[in-house]
C-alpha cells in the first residue's frame, strides 16, 4: 500500500495511524515525516511535539542519524515550540557537531558525503549550482564564494566538452602512435 497524500497535509489522527502502521506502506519516509512537522499548518505546537516524541519512540535511530544527514531539519524538529537565543543556537550547533562526530566514529564512516553535505547549497535561491553533487574538500564545497549569478548552462557545457574529449581521446592517441 501507499500513502496517497503528502505528510504535511495529514491530520493528527492520520499521523498516529501512519506511524503505527508504517510497515504496511511501501512509500513511508521517516525523513519526510520529520520534515513535515515543521511545515504542517493543520497541527498546533502541542500536537507537533507529541507526534515528534511518539515517532521518536519508534524511529529513534533514524532521528539520531538525522543529525548527520540533514541537520537543518533536525534543528527545526528538536526546537519545536522553543524560543532560542543566539547563545542557545550556537550551543545546539556545538552539540550537534559533537554528536555527528560520535555517530560517524561509531558507524566507522570516515566521510560525510551524503545528505546535505553532498550537495552545493550556498544559500542563494537563484544559484545555478544548487543541488549539484559535490565532493567534500573541493573549492565548490568549501572555499569558493558563490555569488548566485552564474550562467545556468555552464555545467551542461562543461559536461558536453568533457564527453567529446573522452570520445576523441582514442583518436588522439592513435594519431600520436602513427607519428612515431
Amino acid at each position: 500500500m501507499k500513502i496517497e497524500k503528502p505528510f504535511k497535509n495529514l491530520t493528527y489522527k492520520e499521523y498516529i495511524f501512519f506511524i503505527d502502521n508504517y510497515k504496511k506502506y511501501s512509500n513511508f519516509n521517516t525523513l519526510g515525516l520529520y520534515r513535515s512537522l515543521s511545515e504542517n499548518e493543520k497541527l498546533n505546537i502541542e500536537e507537533k511535539i507529541f507526534i515528534r516524541d511518539y515517532a521518536n519512540g519508534i524511529f529513534q535511530k533514524t532521528f539520531d542519524f538525522l543529525q548527520i544527514k540533514d541537520p537543518w531539519t533536525y534543528i527545526k524538529v528538536i526546537t519545536l515550540g522553543l524560543e532560542l537565543t543566539d547563545g542557545d543556537k550556537s550551543e545546539l550547533w556545538r552539540k550537534i557537531f559533537k554528536a555527528q562526530e560520535k555517530n560517524l566514529k561509531d558507524k566507522r564512516i570516515k566521510h560525510r558525503n551524503f545528505g546535505e553535505y553532498s550537495k552545493h547549497n550556498c544559500g542563494y535561491e537563484n544559484c545555478a549550482m544548487n543541488g549539484i553533487m559535490i565532493r567534500q574538500g573541493t573549492g565548490l564545497a568549501e572555499y569558493e564564494m558563490c555569488i548566485g549569478e552564474r550562467n545556468k548552462y555552464t555545467q551542461k557545457q562543461k559536461s558536453e566538452r568533457g564527453k567529446s574529449e573522452r570520445k576523441n581521446q582514442n583518436v588522439i592517441i592513435k594519431r600520436e602512435l602513427d607519428l612515431e
